[in-house]
């Protein structure tokens, strides 16, 4: 495992408005036409989460790749540093993508598919965490949230693989999906280079036990245990 501080991007916003900015010029490089990698084959998959320490001001992010088939670890990368913008609502990305990239980009393997604990297109401006670390990145990237933001949906069946639409008005953000029976469901997204069916695939698949895919699991108790590692 890396651990390490990190260095914001050059030129990374600051401002409410210069932020508003760069998700309005980057929303138009995600990419929706690609099917994504195929559910059932090998695949290296990364997590990616990232935790607070408000009290002394820092961020810590984690990325952790998962063999698809296997759901062992295969690598895993982490990264430091002061939070870097306010919280702002809608802009939430701007202070954790800097360390979650860092993260990813220390990773020793190039994952396949990156899994957000977060939201990909079902987002106000429609550029979530999970599409803005895909374009960034180039790699397919999907959100799985825990609670649905500020979209309807009406409850998924009860068993294992149902899913209702997640909807903006009439238009289709992403997806409730129940991964566990009489469990509350996920909520999927696409974030970049993949599609909707593919990614609940993916998410059913890297959550055979718990709510949570394993892959965001592994993230969240990386980068908790960093943080209270100092």
């Amino acid at each position: 495992m890396t651990d390490a501080h990190f260095d914001l991007p050059a030129g990374w916003p600051t401002t409410e408005a210069e932020a508003t900015a760069v998700q309005d010029e980057l929303r138009g490089r995600v990419i929706l036409d690609e099917p994504g990698p195929v559910p059932g084959e090998p695949l290296l998959v990364a997590g990616v989460d990232v935790a607070y320490d408000d009290e002394r001001d820092v961020v810590a992010a984690a990325a952790v790749v998962l063999d698809a088939l296997t759901l062992d670890v295969v690598a895993e990368a982490t990264a430091t540093g002061r939070v870097s913008f306010p919280y702002v609502p809608g802009l939430l990305a701007f202070r954790e993508v800097p360390a979650a990239l860092a993260a990813l980009g220390r990773l020793p393997v190039t994952p396949g598919l990156v899994v957000c604990d977060g939201y990909g297109l079902a987002h106000p401006r429609r550029f979530g965490l999970a599409a803005h670390l895909g374009v960034l990145t180039g790699l397919p990237t999907i959100g799985v949230a825990k609670n649905p933001f500020t979209f309807r949906h009406e409850a998924p069946g009860p068993r294992r693989g149902d899913a209702s639409p997640l909807l903006d008005g009439d238009e289709e953000v992403g997806r409730a999906l129940r991964t566990q029976k009489g469990v509350k469901p996920v909520f999927v997204s696409v974030g970049h280079r993949v599609g909707l069916d593919r990614a609940c695939a993916h998410t059913l698949g890297l959550s055979p036990r718990y709510r949570l895919p394993e892959t965001t699991r592994a993230a969240d108790s990386l980068c908790r245990r960093t943080l209270a590692a100092g």
